[in-house]
């Protein structure tokens, strides 16, 4: 093997290799941008060189706390300019930060905390009754800081001292380094724990970094975007846009929920270029009231994940001026790791076909390595014929570090050099990924297997059609058959009868649902349905 380039003067050193980690973010964008806005929320208006301010004032009041490198950092609060500072901050002393779902019951809370081994959670006073009861259900002692956010609804204090007082404890000429290495921890977030405890899963500095890039890339992201916070921060460290807009010297437009007349009104008084969001926010959009509408002339970028968008609500969006980008991802893998990238023809196409295309989930982001259909029993992937089904598997460094203290479930996952994602798809001849199920939402009926995403998808051409879940109804003939639940639109009148003729016309009878239940669909806080509950449901319809 030819050596002509390991010699001594080639060798790795701090000047020409340092950690990748969003941490180096903040210190540029302080450096260049320090009197652009940063951050939007209700009155507050802050630049960035305010904000590097609190951040740093922020790290080393944690720090005057005895916070250091490993420590858990829980937070418990929604999109306010705290978490963003969280996000910002934690990571600067070589912390974890545990940014909690607030919909979460206080035993989930409390498990997390303790699994999690948090000393200190900052905590929203909205939330003080929840956090109190999970910290008393955790048993352990642990430090609690009050956020008392003027634009929120108030609440009582149960911690020691306030999210100001802390930073008071620290100062602005904080001097902050990188980590040691890339890889050490930076984030802690748990799965949704349906089936089961909640995992813990770890990103390392190096992963944030890389998916923050990638949001940059695949978005194709000019400087200075105006970014409304739809997507809960907390919802795996919010897909990692805020170490994503604060590289861009972006504005953090908040919101503590999501409401259409509050979307509205950020697009038109803040001219917000971006934003993300499950398809029940495009849903929100989309059919919004006449009187929570406003004018805006920007035109706008949103990216949506879960289901995907049913074609009405796209040519809905996209007539108002909102380009929909489809991604795909999991908690596992920093939030979207797949986009439906669209090719320069498909403008040219019916608003039809380019939802049907836009629908699919696509091809790997730019930094991720792979990401591939694999047949479960060879490890091989299946053919690109856009009918044989396999599991999706990635490789890459947006691949999350594992599940903590859980190294059993972290070799299975891991199994054969890929992370498996449980995700059952199909590979088009064009590269692109179409997710069929989830592997325990695929109901076998009779010996065949039936997808229902495609049942849903069906119903979803409906135009009374909201929102549709599709379950599995055991039936003694059959084993299982599908069965849906429906969501219609505001002020349809539309008949289980008139659904299932609807269905007869896209589906082979085998397919069709036998059932149609009518109902608000329970929902987690990011939109996603949630099947685990209308199993339940399905199962005491018998």
């Amino acid at each position: 093997m030819n050596k002509l380039y390991d010699g001594s003067e080639l060798k790795r050193c701090a000047a020409n290799h340092s950690p990748l980690s969003p941490v180096s973010i903040l210190k540029r964008v302080e450096r260049v941008h320090p009197e652009l806005p940063a951050q939007i929320h209700g009155d507050i208006r802050r630049n960035w060189g305010q904000v590097a301010a609190r951040c740093k004032r922020l790290a080393s009041g944690l720090k005057h706390h005895g916070v250091g490198k490993g420590d858990t950092v829980a937070l418990i609060a929604p999109n306010i300019p705290e978490a963003l500072e969280c996000a910002l901050a934690v990571p600067m002393l070589g912390a974890v930060l545990n940014a909690n779902n607030v919909r979460l019951d206080a035993a989930t809370i409390a498990y997390i905390l303790d699994h999690g081994e948090a000393n200190i959670v900052l905590v929203d006073t909205e939330f003080s009754d929840l956090a109190a009861d999970a910290v008393q259900q955790c048993g352990r002692d642990i430090l609690i800081v009050d956020i008392e956010d003027s634009q929120g609804p108030g609440g009582k204090r149960i911690g020691s001292l306030t999210y100001d007082e802390l930073l008071a404890d620290g100062t602005e000429d904080f001097a902050y380094t990188l980590p040691d290495d890339e890889w050490d921890a930076l984030a802690l977030n748990y799965t949704s724990g349906t089936t089961g405890r909640p995992k813990g899963v770890v990103y390392s500095h190096r992963g944030a970094w890389n998916n923050a890039v990638n949001n940059v890339i695949t978005w194709e992201m000019p400087h200075h975007p105006v970014y409304l916070w739809s997507l809960p921060l907390f919802h795996c460290n919010g897909w990692c846009f805020p170490w994503t807009i604060t590289l861009l010297a972006g504005t953090h437009v908040f919101m503590r929920a999501p409401r259409a007349d509050a979307i509205y009104s950020a697009f038109s008084e803040h001219g917000v270029t971006h934003l993300c969001g499950a398809p029940i926010i495009m849903s929100m959009i989309s059919a919004a009231a006449p009187e929570d509408k406003c004018e805006f002339d920007q035109k706008i970028k949103m990216m949506t994940a879960a289901a995907p968008p049913p074609a009405s609500v796209i040519e809905d969006m996209e007539s108002m001026g909102i380009s929909v980008t489809h991604v795909y991802g999991l908690t596992e893998v920093y939030g979207p790791a797949v986009v439906c990238a669209e090719k320069p023809d498909w403008s040219n196409l019916p608003v039809e076909e380019q939802a049907q295309l836009k629908a699919r989930q696509g091809v790997a982001y730019e930094l991720e390595e792979d990401v591939l259909v694999l047949d479960p029993d060879t490890n091989q992937p299946v053919p690109w014929d856009g009918e044989t089904s396999g599991e999706i598997a990635f490789r890459g460094n947006t691949v999350m570090k594992g599940y903590l203290k859980a190294p059993d479930e972290t070799a299975e996952s891991f199994k054969d050099g890929w992370f498996w994602s449980g995700d059952i798809a199909v590979q088009h001849p064009d590269g692109y990924i179409e997710i069929r199920d989830r592997a325990k939402d695929i109901i076998i009926s009779g010996g065949e297997n039936i997808s229902s995403i495609e049942v849903e998808n069906a119903l979803y051409s409906h135009a009374a059609v909201s929102l549709v879940g599709v379950v599995a109804l055991p039936d003694e003939k059959w084993g299982e058959v599908p069965c849906a639940f429906v969501e219609l639109a505001d002020g349809s009148t539309a008949t289980e009868a008139e659904l299932l003729e609807h269905a007869r016309g896209n589906l082979a009878g085998f397919k069709r649902p036998k059932k149609i239940v009518f109902c608000e669909l329970p929902k987690t806080t990011t939109g996603k349905i949630r099947k685990n509950e209308l199993r339940d449901l399905a199962k005491s319809l018998n």
